[in-house]
């Protein structure tokens, strides 16, 4: 049995798996090695395991064996082992140096690198691990490379005939498990004649 990953901030008292034998008679389920510090406990009859207290992911991952015996015959049994693995929970955000930044970019300039956004995430693993993006604003004229978070205009602007003042919201958002967090900074972009 290899269940689902348990987050490191799975409470006590959660089921974890449920271990079945096919045998024709009752059986008694006990866990007969391997949890040395105690983590799980298996219900008799049906077989059902679940935390019995908070879990230290640095324990991780245990391999322990579940014991299924004849009700009515100690010395009629069969084990099976049980894998259980935690992940560290996505705690932390991206988060950029400033919320805010202001860049000029002269007019009739050819498609060209602006700023590089750097934003830092706390967690590690995949938990840490961004990639950007342009949440909102002008994905005609800008874009970002998602791996190093250099912002780029796509074409050149004309300060006669175009907006000079250009708001560009970018995000940066990491890999988590549960869920993926985000970030956010915005860009503003002056035109110069």
């Amino acid at each position: 049995y290899h269940p689902a990953p348990l987050s490191e901030k799975t409470p006590p008292d959660t089921s974890v798996v449920e271990i079945s034998a096919l045998y024709k008679l009752p059986v008694n389920y006990s866990i007969a090695s391997g949890d040395e510090k105690g983590y799980f406990i298996i219900h008799s009859s049906s077989g059902i395991i679940r935390t019995r207290k908070n879990l230290e992911v640095g324990d991780f991952p245990v391999n322990f064996k579940v014991r299924a015996t004849d009700s009515s015959n100690a010395t009629i049994f069969n084990e099976v082992e049980v894998k259980v693995e935690v992940i560290y929970e996505n705690n932390f955000p991206p988060v950029f140096p400033s919320s805010l930044l202001e860049e000029r970019l002269a007019e009739d300039l050819p498609a060209t690198q602006i700023v590089q956004l750097k934003a830092q995430d706390s967690d590690t693993g995949r938990n840490g691990f961004l990639t950007y993006g342009i949440l909102n604003g002008h994905r005609l004229k800008f874009r970002i490379n998602e791996t190093t978070g250099i912002l780029y205009s796509t074409a050149p602007f004309d300060y006669e005939e175009e907006p000079t003042e250009y708001q560009v919201v970018v995000y940066a958002e990491d890999d988590g498990i549960p869920e993926k967090k985000r970030g956010y900074c915005t860009v503003v972009i002056k035109i110069t004649d």
